[in-house]
């Protein structure tokens, strides 16, 4: 919820942005942007719906009898699934949430100034939600009774948390410096993009 939130604060910072003749370069950035939000916000509130259901599966998986072999057998099976399932929701918002950090980066420096204090926002819940989502998915990592599988799904979270951390932290000290950016690179015409010149007829 936190990082819809940031979402929607990146959509809305995009559409303060466009048909502003001051940013006119990074209209393809803004357009960009707003559909990323928006897609992100959506997101997020499945991600949202995903996770209580995944808890619920692991509850259910924790009340099945455990009397017999054959029902303490199943109830291990069950247990392995839903713990993993449980480590695989939160693992998607992490990832979600770098592309969100990643979407603050691209706007700071390149949208209305008047919002630039959204996009910190933004980007510090980005960062929360995503730590957040990340112990998470730790707390279930034992559980899934995989450690080689548990220790590749840990390295994938702690290289995220990185870049997230590194994103989030870029948006915060281009809106501190209140400066603008060049266009990014994508976002330049570059010589073949112009069309050539027709023949005049003579």
């Amino acid at each position: 919820m936190a990082a819809g939130l940031a979402a929607g604060l990146v959509a809305m910072v995009a559409a303060l942005s466009a048909d502003r003749p001051r940013y006119a370069a990074h209209v393809a950035t803004h357009g960009r942007s707003a559909a990323e939000g928006t897609r992100l916000a959506a997101r997020f509130l499945e991600l949202a719906d995903e996770d209580s259901a995944a808890y619920g599966e692991f509850a259910a998986a924790m009340k099945l009898p455990r009397d017999t072999e054959d029902e303490q057998a199943r109830r291990s099976t069950r247990l392995r699934a839903a713990a993993l399932r449980a480590t695989q929701i939160p693992l998607a918002c992490v990832e979600a949430c770098r592309d969100l950090v990643a979407a603050t980066e691209a706007l700071a420096g390149r949208s209305n100034v008047n919002a630039s204090s959204d996009l910190a926002v933004a980007s510090y819940l980005g960062e929360a939600a995503a730590r957040g989502a990340a112990e998470n998915v730790r707390i279930n990592l034992p559980a899934i009774g995989d450690p080689e599988r548990a220790a590749e799904i840990d390295g994938r979270v702690a290289a995220l948390l990185g870049e997230i951390a590194t994103l989030a932290d870029r948006t915060r000290s281009v809106v501190a410096s209140g400066e603008l950016r060049d266009a990014l690179p994508t976002d330049v015409a570059s010589p073949t993009d112009v069309a050539a010149p027709t023949d005049v007829a003579r």
